[in-house]
């Protein structure tokens, strides 16, 4: 190769060494778009919650409604139609009957949610049924049921106005209750990537999510438990101990609702649930540990009551 041919050639190999800049790091995120949507959706939902709750409902019930639509595509995608009809009628209704009835009202829609799966698909021919059911039934549980324990301190706080106001503009301790639980559960988010990005070393389950390390955990619940306790103090007006539980059980259960997301996506062989929102991934990318830290928050709430 004569010296003209060498060095366009070299030029070659110079730009594909050239760094390149890459949003995402190596905790598989682009960084820049996660943080904005989720500060996004983080005022929608606080905005709703503490100045008109039945946005706040609507908003929790249309992000269970994305949520299962994404699962009953990836099962779909798998082999496995579920009854969408029925669930999705369920998913629109557990909310609102957690947010006007309570618990009971909670109860109910769930049963009867799940009695209409089973009818629904009855007519059906049987050729997978019993998956299919299964499937129904799952979801339910999974995504509307759970997050519905998030409108249950609004119901206990006695309800907004008929406009969907809080009456006499005071914003219960029910309310602060779930923006509480809320910002730690992004808390455990945040802390979480941050030490994980830069000190994780031994993955806390590498066979369900290789990136999740006990170096990350340990920084959620310290994180956790500093906001814990500064919300407790000036939000709640709870002793400091109250923010240390509330901390530890709902980093324990986020955590639990993203290796349980993790293992249905792994079964599904899937990376994302969807691409949905940029940075993130799907909606229930993002709903795995708010679902599960939900109705443990309504508990232990409910066993710090006296404090």
């Amino acid at each position: 190769m004569g010296q003209a041919d060498q060095a366009p050639a070299a030029r070659a190999r110079t730009r594909g060494k050239q760094p390149r800049s890459n949003p995402t790091p190596k905790a598989g995120r682009n960084l820049p778009a996660a943080v904005v949507v989720g500060l996004a959706m983080l005022f929608a939902v606080l905005g709703g919650l503490l100045l008109l709750p039945l946005a706040f409902v609507a908003v929790t019930t249309t992000f269970a409604i994305f949520g299962v639509w994404e699962v009953y595509r990836a099962l779909e995608a798998n082999g496995t139609r579920m009854p969408i009809v029925p669930v999705m009628t369920g998913t629109v209704a557990m909310p609102f009957a957690a947010y006007f009835g309570g618990i009971e009202s909670l109860l109910f829609a769930m049963l009867l949610s799940s009695v209409a799966v089973l009818l629904w698909r009855s007519i059906e021919s049987a050729a997978g049924s019993a998956n299919s059911i299964f499937a129904g039934v799952f979801t339910l549980g999974w995504v509307p049921f759970f997050i519905s324990f998030a409108a249950l301190p609004l119901h206990a706080a006695g309800g907004a106005t008929p406009l969907g106001l809080w009456p006499g503009g005071s914003v219960p301790e029910g309310a602060w209750q779930v923006a509480v639980m809320l910002l730690l559960v992004v808390s455990n988010d945040t802390f979480g990537y941050l030490v994980g990005a830069s000190l994780g070393k031994h993955p806390m389950a590498p066979k369900i999510s290789p990136k999740k390390s006990w170096e990350g955990f340990a920084g959620s619940v310290g994180g956790a438990m500093l906001i814990g306790i500064l919300a407790c103090l000036f939000v709640l007006d709870k002793p400091w101990w109250v923010g240390v539980v509330l901390a530890v059980g709902l980093v324990a259960a986020s955590t639990a609702g993203d290796l349980a997301e993790s293992m249905v996506k792994r079964e599904l062989g899937i990376k994302d649930m969807s691409s949905i929102l940029p940075g993130h991934g799907g909606v229930m990318d993002r709903l795995d540990s708010i679902v599960f830290a939900s109705p443990v928050a309504f508990v232990l709430y409910g066993l710090v009551a006296g404090a």
